[in-house]
């Protein structure tokens, strides 16, 4: 199905003692687009999160935002400084004999002189990690998607309904087009009876004239293409793959058609029906670019 190229999809999990919370969404653009925020003590997954997008999105400008919580104490590991305290310890002991100080010096004495007990966070599984960003950041994307694709098929019965309008007007004018050559030929009959009055009309001549009138406004071959183009137009609509950038290229396909007929016509009927086909063109056109 045709999905919109604008979209908002949000996914909050808790993985590994730590809620994430990932929001994906995106705006028209020409081609993809991404952007991924968030702490930099995660950067390193950057790649693996715009790999997972690349998935799943074809085209548009994605901002990806990313924020991490510990809901628990971290994991530490704390050292010591055995080289360092024993120093400290022989020195209070020495002051204690030199002075003829009391007390004990104890492990808590010791636990206070700097540099002694070092405090370090555990370091992480970094490849775990990663694979948990991604988790969250597919199910964020499955939301995104669903929105995407619940406006998408509102875009889609949109441009559906207005190329039923130019089918139909395109059936007007390949009905219109033959009386124009008849009406022509009537016309000129009339106006050569007119100026030789008393002299009768070549025949063949009127023939011949209409002849050359219908060969130069017949709109045949562009009516044809313009059928042709409304069936791949409704083929993409039901196509599950991206068909934005293929839209686009046809509706100028169709724009093209109807600029001919313009120009070749001269019947105000038919170029009335022309600029109504234009006004649909241009609103498809509006509509495909929000298509991705």
């Amino acid at each position: 199905m045709v999905k919109s190229m604008t979209g908002y999809g949000r996914a909050k999990e808790t993985l590994n003692g730590r809620d994430i919370t990932v929001e994906v969404r995106s705006v028209n653009n020409r081609y993809l687009d991404c952007t991924v925020k968030m702490p930099r003590a995660y950067i390193f997954a950057e790649d693996a999160i715009k790999g997972c997008v690349q998935k799943a999105i074809s085209r548009g400008k994605v901002d990806v935002f990313i924020t991490i919580e510990s809901n628990g104490a971290e994991e530490v590991v704390v050292t010591v400084n055995d080289a360092l305290a024993r120093n400290y310890y022989e020195a209070l002991c020495h002051l204690k004999e030199s002075f003829n100080l009391e007390g004990d010096v104890s492990a808590t004495t010791l636990a206070r002189f700097p540099d002694v007990l070092t405090v370090t966070k555990a370091e992480e599984d970094l490849e775990s990690m990663a694979a948990d960003l991604v988790a969250v950041t597919e199910a964020a994307l499955t939301a995104y998607n669903a929105m995407r694709t619940v406006e998408g098929e509102k875009l889609a019965q949109d441009v559906a309904s207005r190329v039923s309008t130019i089918e139909q007007v395109v059936g007007k004018v390949e009905e219109r087009s033959p009386q124009t050559v008849a009406a022509y030929r009537e016309k000129l009959l009339s106006r050569m009876q007119e100026v030789l009055q008393s002299t009768a009309v070549d025949e063949s001549r009127i023939l011949t004239e209409a002849a050359i009138f219908a060969d130069k406004t017949a709109v045949d071959e562009e009516t044809v293409r313009l059928r042709s183009h409304i069936a791949q137009l409704r083929a993409m609509l039901e196509s599950n793959e991206p068909v934005g950038r293929k839209l686009d290229f046809l509706i100028q396909e169709v724009n093209r058609e109807c600029n001919t007929i313009g120009s070749k016509c001269n019947d105000l009927s038919i170029a009335q029906d022309v600029v109504n086909m234009k006004a649909e063109v241009e609103k498809i056109r509006e509509q495909v670019q929000n298509i991705e």
